[in-house]
C-alpha cells in the first residue's frame, strides 16, 4: 500500500477545482485511458492575464486526482509566464510529496500545463520526435531524457516512476539504462577549476533564496543555512516545516536536489536543530 501524505489525501478526497472552464483559454490534455492515466487541464485569463480559474478531469489514482488537483490551486492567480515555471516537482512538493513510484502523476500535471499555456498562446505543441523505446507505454528516447535531466534520475527503477517507461515488459532497460549514461555524460563537469568556499556559500544562498525558498513559503515553511563542512550542508527547519512529517522528504526531493543542480553534484543535506 502506497504511504500518502495527509495532503495528498485532502486532495485526493476533497479535490479541488473539479470540471471543466466554460470557454477556456488554455486547454492541455495528456495521457490515455489505454495506459491507465489521463487528464484534461483547462483555464481562463482575467483582463490581467493571470489566471482566474482553472479545472481539471482526470482518469487515474489517488495521486494523479491529487496532482492535478494541487496544480490548479499552483496556478490560479498566476501570470502564463509564472505558470510555465512550475515543475513536476514543486507540484509534488505542494502535496508533501509522493510516493516514488507515482512521480509520473506529477510528470503528467506539468505536461497538461504546457500544453494548455501552449494553446493558449496559439502555438501547437507537436508529439516528441525521436524512437519509441518502450513499446509497452509507447515512451520515446528524448521524453525519456528529459525525465532524466529535470529530475536527475539515475537508474531505470526512477525513470519507470517518472514515465511509466520499463514497467511492462522489461524489454527496453537496457536502452533506458544508455539513455540514462549518455545524459550523464552530456552534462558532465563544466567548471574548470573547483568553486571556492566562498563561492560555494555565495552560490548555495543564492539557490536557497531562489530555488528553494519560494517553494517551502507556499505552505508556510522556511529554512536557514547554518553551516557549510565541506560537501555538507547544514540546515534548520523553521515555520511550519519544523512539525511537518514529509520534511526528510523535502529535504532529499527539493533543497538536496536543487543545490546539487545549481551548485554541485555531491552536495549532501543534513537538517540540525539550531
Amino acid at each position: 500500500m502506497w504511504e500518502y501524505t495527509d495532503k495528498v489525501r485532502e486532495h485526493f478526497l476533497n479535490p479541488k477545482n473539479v470540471g471543466e472552464v466554460e470557454n477556456p483559454d488554455g486547454v492541455g490534455e495528456v495521457g490515455s485511458i489505454a495506459c491507465g492515466d489521463a487528464l484534461r487541464l483547462t483555464f481562463k485569463l482575467d483582463d490581467q492575464g493571470r489566471i482566474a480559474e482553472a479545472k481539471f478531469k482526470t482518469f487515474g489514482c489517488a495521486s494523479a486526482i491529487a496532482s492535478a488537483s494541487a496544480l490548479t490551486e499552483l496556478i490560479i492567480g498566476k501570470t502564463l509566464e509564472e505558470a510555465e515555471k512550475i515543475t513536476n516537482q514543486e507540484i509534488a512538493d505542494y502535496l508533501g510529496g509522493l510516493p516514488k513510484e507515482k512521480m509520473h502523476c506529477s510528470v503528467m500535471g506539468q505536461e497538461a500545463l504546457e500544453k494548455a499555456i501552449a494553446a493558449c498562446r496559439g502555438v501547437e505543441i507537436e508529439a516528441p520526435e525521436g524512437e519509441v523505446v518502450c513499446e509497452c507505454f509507447g515512451v520515446t528516447d528524448l521524453e525519456i531524457e528529459r525525465a532524466v535531466r529535470e529530475n536527475g534520475l539515475k537508474t531505470v527503477e526512477e525513470v519507470t516512476n517518472y514515465t511509466k517507461a520499463g514497467g511492462g515488459c522489461e524489454r527496453c532497460h537496457d536502452a533506458i539504462r544508455e539513455i540514462i549514461a549518455r545524459a550523464g555524460r552530456e552534462a558532465a563537469p563544466a567548471r574548470e577549476k573547483p568553486l571556492t568556499n566562498i563561492q560555494k556559500i555565495k552560490l548555495i544562498e543564492e539557490t536557497i533564496e531562489r530555488e528553494i525558498r519560494p517553494s517551502l513559503r507556499q505552505d508556510g515553511g522556511d529554512i536557514e543555512l547554518v553551516d557549510i563542512i565541506g560537501n555538507r550542508v547544514q540546515v534548520a527547519t523553521r515555520g511550519a516545516c519544523v512539525a511537518c512529517p514529509s520534511a526528510p522528504i523535502t529535504m532529499k526531493s527539493l533543497v538536496e536536489a536543487k543545490l546539487r543542480e545549481f551548485v554541485a553534484p555531491d552536495l549532501v543535506v543534513e537538517e540540525v536543530r539550531s
